[in-house]
């Protein structure tokens, strides 16, 4: 653990291990020059773990798996491919890699962080989707924002 990411233990006990590997996924993002949303919505019926928007307007999705069965269980993956230049798993370094899909890029990350160990390949999004997905991760992190700010909004 880092002294200076230290966050209060009850708060980390609340904090699924996903959740957990989203949170380093997106500090991670930063040194890369993203913003990042978790749990993002890009379409009816998909959820993505981290969605992350470069410095080029380049999106790229994380999805992070705790365990071989949270891996296993995930049937809905190759959906998210349509919304995102490059695709990306995320997991501890304990998580069994040989698993995972070849031609996808790999996060090995903690709560404090990650490093890209291996780039998805990019698959650039057509012009029309991606102002619409920019839009919405601008959308929904301005309404995050505002619900911490005044929840009663």
């Amino acid at each position: 653990m880092h002294d200076d990411d230290a966050i209060p233990s009850e708060q980390l006990l609340q904090m699924q291990p996903g959740q957990l590997l989203a949170r380093g996924v997106s500090r991670a993002l930063i040194s890369y020059g993203f913003v990042s949303v978790e749990e993002f919505v890009p379409a009816r019926g998909l959820r993505v773990d981290v969605m992350g928007l470069g410095p080029k307007g380049e999106i790229w999705v994380f999805e992070c798996k705790s365990s071989r069965a949270d891996f296993q269980s995930d049937n809905k993956w190759q959906g998210y491919l349509d919304y995102c230049d490059r695709y990306f798993w995320a997991v501890d370094a304990e998580f069994p890699t040989d698993l995972l899909p070849e031609g996808t890029g790999l996060m090995i990350a903690d709560a404090y962080g990650g490093e890209i160990i291996r780039m998805g390949p990019e698959d650039k999004l057509a012009a029309a989707r991606r102002k619409k997905l920019t839009h919405k991760f601008a959308s929904d992190a301005a309404r995050r924002l505002q619900s911490y700010r005044d929840p009663r909004v």
